[in-house]
């Protein structure tokens, strides 16, 4: 430990919102224990990671300022420096749980860390441990994918569902405890896999949530009646017509990811595959959508 007990450095970064996810990735790979994305009233996002103290803390700068480099250079906003500052080890700890307090979502889920589960409440409560994998509910897109996933099963939770890069597995298993019986969440990303098993024993729902290490382009499977992808605006246009063969004829399909100024593209290019648009949520400029799969009314 280094003099004054400070065990670890914080990494500060402004991230536009086309350059958090993959931002938030490369942190990962140069060893981040935690990484918090922050919206703080007006002011630019930022992401706030933290590293085990080496001997050459500026060699990390260097790396995140030539990432930011090369960002700029594809024309996408992102903060121009990285600013790195020593943090003790009870600092660190205090401000990576800080940021993951309870929260509601919806009428009836309650997203909860593994620290600080209420003892009693009405609600439907979801233990998500915050990792190296997206979704804790804090963000506005997988809380906008849970309130229409609420409302979808509110009529009778179908008995299959499919969970498209599922990350952390928050909404698998949320699917699971709001009554459906069989889910499958894939992911091409094995550290997203083991954090969704994890969290879906952690919530007693291990046995009907099955995480697979697969892409959804390629994804063997047949149609389920209800499937939810939480991705990003590309991935959703490159998927349009693999969603078809994937929701049933009549099922629904619940987007996530999308910049608000997004929506309507997606959901235009869903068109032309045989669905509909039937709800939408929009929370902290981010966008989801629920939509069904008629392709008889699309002339399929």
């Amino acid at each position: 430990m280094a003099a004054g007990g400070a065990a670890y450095v914080e990494l500060t970064v402004e991230a536009g919102e086309e350059a958090a996810e993959a931002l938030t990735n490369f942190l990962w790979e140069q060893g981040a224990v935690g990484v918090v994305h922050e919206e703080l009233g007006g002011a630019p996002a930022r992401l706030r990671a933290f590293f085990p103290e080496s001997p050459e803390p500026g060699t990390l700068a260097a790396r995140v300022d030539a990432y930011l480099d090369g960002l700029h250079a594809l024309g996408v906003p992102a903060g121009r420096r990285a600013h790195l500052q020593p943090v003790a080890d009870v600092d660190w700890a205090a401000a990576w749980r800080e940021h993951f307090r309870p929260i509601a979502v919806g009428r009836a889920l309650l997203v909860a860390p593994p620290w600080e589960t209420p003892a009693t409440t009405e609600r439907v409560v979801l233990v998500i441990e915050p990792g190296r994998a997206f979704g804790t509910g804090h963000h506005g897109t997988t809380a906008g994918c849970l309130e229409l996933l609420e409302a979808l099963v509110a009529g009778g939770p179908p008995a299959r569902a499919l969970d498209l890069g599922t990350g952390s597995g928050i909404l698998a298993i949320a699917a699971a405890r709001l009554g459906v019986a069989d889910v499958l969440a894939c992911d091409s990303d094995p550290d997203a896999v083991a954090a969704a098993v994890a969290n879906a024993t952690r919530n007693g729902v291990g046995a009907r949530v099955h995480a697979r290490l697969a892409d959804a382009a390629t994804l063997d499977t047949g149609p389920a009646p209800l499937v939810l992808a939480n991705l990003l605006a590309a991935a959703h246009h490159a998927l349009a017509g693999r969603y078809a063969s994937l929701v049933a004829a009549g099922g629904a399909l619940v987007l996530g990811g999308l910049l608000d100024a997004e929506a309507d593209g997606v959901a235009g290019a869903l068109a032309a595959h045989g669905f509909r648009g039937e709800a939408a949520r929009s929370l902290d400029g981010w966008t989801s959508l629920a939509l069904r799969h008629a392709p008889l009314h699309a002339g399929a």
